[in-house]
């Protein structure tokens, strides 16, 4: 369980009083997570965070009680914090244990709100799902999204909203692959995805080049890829990065993971691309077993018998569990150092 840190209640009281403050108050600033690299510095307007939480508001249809589960520090974090006390009540703050959670979720009282991550929801659902249908809403983001894990919280009777989004769009700003009320989405021709409207950060603190970089004619050029399917649905493809490129092939490591996932003996998987000699970049799986652990040349076969066989991975390494971030992100710089 992602615990918000005991900072929680002095973010908390230091966003009410940046809400209250007349005039146009400072910009917020928070730091990205730092997953791929240096950490940015998010530069972030009290209009812009308004306007996500009025839009997130309208697309969910209400607002009200809201439970925070994420650190205060992220921007995920920061969302629920601004959303609570504009529906006009601080937010309950998780413990760190999974038994708190039923307290938390009695305390926010039916017809709440939370956000959460993959990690977050899979635990709970196992736990408390009695206590997480009873929330109105279920925003989840972070990172892929299992389309069982979904199923499950249909099942047990949770409203999951998928959100997409990162700390320069004020957090989520297009739903379940539909873009918020005043969201620009677009697709580069590489397949970049493109965000506009009020929702935008001012820029990156202390470095006007890389704000240039991403912030041009009036959109933010997020380091994703993605397709819109015949519904005009945002399908992501992982990151512009993920596009692994070994042995000459472009291979989606996010894709190649998500098939990981599907077999019966994977409980985790992330697949990254590390240098190779000869391959360039080798496709790396990172698998957390379910059972008896497969073994490389199973977990080719499971891969190929989908996808072509170029995307199989090379190699294998078996973890105990994934590292992650504070965030819920899968630390792929810890991953890249166990691969050796």
């Amino acid at each position: 369980m992602n615990n918000p840190g005991p900072a929680a209640a002095d973010v908390i009281a230091a966003v009410d009083r940046w809400l209250a403050a007349p005039g146009e108050p400072e910009p917020w600033v928070v730091e990205t997570s730092g997953s791929t690299g240096r950490p940015k510095r998010v530069v972030l307007s009290r209009g812009a965070m308004l306007a996500s939480a009025e839009a997130s508001a309208a697309r969910v249809g209400g607002s009200g009680p809201w439970l925070l589960a994420l650190p205060a520090s992220y921007v995920a974090g920061l969302n629920v914090i601004v959303r609570a006390l504009v529906a006009g009540r601080a937010p309950v703050v998780l413990g760190g244990s999974v038994d708190s959670f039923e307290a938390a979720a009695a305390a926010v009282g039916a017809g709440g709100f939370v956000s959460l991550v993959p990690t977050q929801l899979h635990r709970l659902l196992e736990t408390s799902a009695a206590a997480l249908a009873s929330f109105h809403t279920v925003l989840l983001g972070g990172g892929p999204i299992d389309p069982a894990l979904r199923a499950r919280a249909a099942a047990a009777g949770v409203r999951v909203v998928a959100t997409y989004g990162s700390a320069e769009t004020c957090g989520g700003c297009v739903y379940d692959g539909l873009p918020l009320d005043g969201v620009g989405l677009a697709l580069g021709t590489d397949g970049r995805v493109r965000l506009s409207g009020p929702v935008l950060f001012d820029g990156y603190d202390g470095d006007p080049s890389l704000t240039r970089d991403v912030l041009v004619d009036g959109w933010f050029l997020t380091s994703d890829a993605g397709r819109l399917d015949e519904d005009g649905r945002l399908q992501l493809l992982g990151r512009l990065d993920d596009m692994v490129v070994t042995g000459g092939i472009n291979v989606p490591a996010p894709a190649v993971a998500a098939r990981l996932r599907a077999h019966p003996a994977v409980a985790a998987a992330e697949v990254l691309g590390v240098p190779d000699e000869e391959w360039g970049n080798r496709l790396v799986a990172f698998v957390v077993p379910a059972s008896a652990p497969p073994n490389l040349d199973e977990l080719r076969e499971w891969v190929a018998a989908e996808r072509p066989r170029s995307w199989a991975p090379r190699q294998l390494v078996t973890l105990d569990e994934i590292p992650m971030l504070p965030n819920g992100k899968a630390d792929r710089l810890r991953l890249r150092e166990l691969a050796g």
